[in-house]
């Protein structure tokens, strides 16, 4: 993958707005939402929302809190390494259990509804393209802030 070349990897990293990147997350509020609706049609599992094991809304919830006392350097760097982990754990661990109630030989939750719902389009582009951005997003500025750390010391 053209991200983990060493010379790409700096240079996006070297550009990074860690302000704007952080309010990107919030995209996750309207997910959530739509996560919700997918469950009230009967498409997803329960586990999937924030009615179930799904709390990755949390991230959605402070990423403009976080962003705005970064901006105001009311927080450092560590901080904000701090929020990205726990969010970046939040997002795997629901994309896990979004692989593991799907109807799939290896499905391990949500037999008496599966998930269905994200097969089709729009919802298609959530684990299409919305879960790897986010992710993306996070590793970026992890590396990033453990960089601006590392030469801190």
């Amino acid at each position: 993958m053209v991200v983990f070349k060493k010379d790409v990897r700096k240079k996006l990293i070297a550009q990074r707005n860690l302000h704007v990147s952080t309010l990107l997350h919030t995209i996750r509020i309207p997910i959530e939402i739509g996560l919700v609706n997918l469950f009230y049609y009967k498409m997803i599992p329960e586990l999937m929302t924030f009615e179930g094991r799904n709390f990755d809304i949390i991230a959605g919830l402070t990423a403009p809190l976080i962003a705005f006392l970064f901006y105001k350097k009311l927080i450092g760097s560590k901080s904000l390494l701090v929020w990205n982990v726990i969010c970046l754990g939040l997002v795997l661990f629901i994309m896990i259990n979004g692989i593991l109630s799907a109807e799939t030989p290896i499905q391990q939750f949500a037999f008496d509804q599966p998930n269905r719902g994200l097969i089709y389009f729009p919802s298609i582009l959530l684990p299409a393209a919305m879960v790897p951005i986010v992710i993306f997003t996070h590793i970026i500025d992890i590396l990033k802030l453990k960089a601006e750390l590392a030469n801190q010391i």
